[in-house]
C-alpha cells in the first residue's frame, strides 16, 4: 500500500474537523452552563440618601436579592449612615423634591386620590411643614401595609445582607460606632468597597 493511499482524504479530514468541533461546542456549552448554575449573583448597593423615603430603595433591593440567593453588600456612605443608626430618626421632604405626591392619608377615599400642588414657598415657611409630610407619608406606608425601616432592616441582617458603613463618612461627621447597630458587617472605606462592587453582576447607586 502506497503513502499516497494512507494519506486520508479531503472529505475525511472535513468529517473529522465536523465531529471534533462539534464535541468541542458541546463540552462548551456544558461547561458554561455547570459555572452559570453554580454562580452565585452578587449585587452591590452604594446608599447615600438618609431620608425615610429614600431608605426603602437599598433595604427592599437589599432583602429582595438576598431571597432569591444573591450576595448582597450594601455600602452606607454619607447620609446613608443614618439608616445604619440604632435609634432611626429618618425624616422626610417634599421641598424641592416635585415628584413626591401630596396626599392626605385621611377623609373619603375621593378626597385622598387628590395630589395637593403645595408651591415650594409654603413647603419652606411654614412652620411644621416637614413634620407634617413625615406623618402623612408615614401613615399612608401603614395603611398600605409597607414594612417599616426597622423590619426591612433587620430583614437584610437575617438573610445575610453586608452592611459596610463607611469609616472616613464616621470620622467626618463624629460618629462613634456606638451609634450604630451591632449588625454592621465592616467599617471600611471606598478602596476596600470598590473591589467589592468590580465583581458584583449588579451595581446601583442610590
Amino acid at each position: 500500500m502506497s503513502i499516497a493511499e494512507l494519506k486520508p482524504s479531503a472529505d475525511q479530514t472535513d468529517r473529522e474537523r465536523e465531529r471534533f468541533n462539534a464535541w468541542f461546542r458541546e463540552e462548551h456549552e456544558t461547561l458554561m452552563r455547570e459555572r452559570e448554575e453554580a454562580h452565585t449573583p452578587r449585587l452591590a448597593l452604594i446608599a447615600t440618601k438618609g431620608t425615610l423615603d429614600w431608605a426603602y430603595p437599598p433595604f427592599i433591593l437589599g432583602s429582595t436579592a438576598a431571597a432569591l440567593g444573591w450576595d448582597v453588600s450594601i455600602f452606607f456612605s454619607f447620609y446613608g449612615l443614618e439608616l445604619l443608626k440604632k435609634d432611626l430618626q429618618l425624616g422626610v421632604s417634599p421641598l424641592g423634591n416635585p415628584a413626591m405626591p401630596m396626599k392626605f392619608p385621611v377623609g373619603p377615599s375621593w378626597f385622598r386620590g387628590v395630589n395637593w400642588n403645595i408651591p415650594n414657598t409654603v413647603m419652606g415657611n411654614v412652620p411644621g411643614f416637614e413634620a407634617m409630610a413625615k406623618a402623612m407619608f408615614a401613615s399612608t406606608l401603614k395603611q398600605k401595609g409597607v414594612a417599616s425601616i426597622s423590619d426591612l432592616r433587620s430583614a437584610c441582617v437575617e438573610s445575610g445582607v453586608k452592611m459596610i458603613a463607611c469609616q472616613m463618612t464616621v470620622d467626618l461627621f463624629g460618629y462613634r460606632k456606638g451609634d450604630f447597630i451591632l449588625e454592621v458587617t465592616e467599617w471600611a472605606g471606598a478602596a476596600s468597597f470598590l473591589p467589592v462592587a468590580a465583581t458584583a453582576d449588579t451595581v446601583l447607586f442610590i
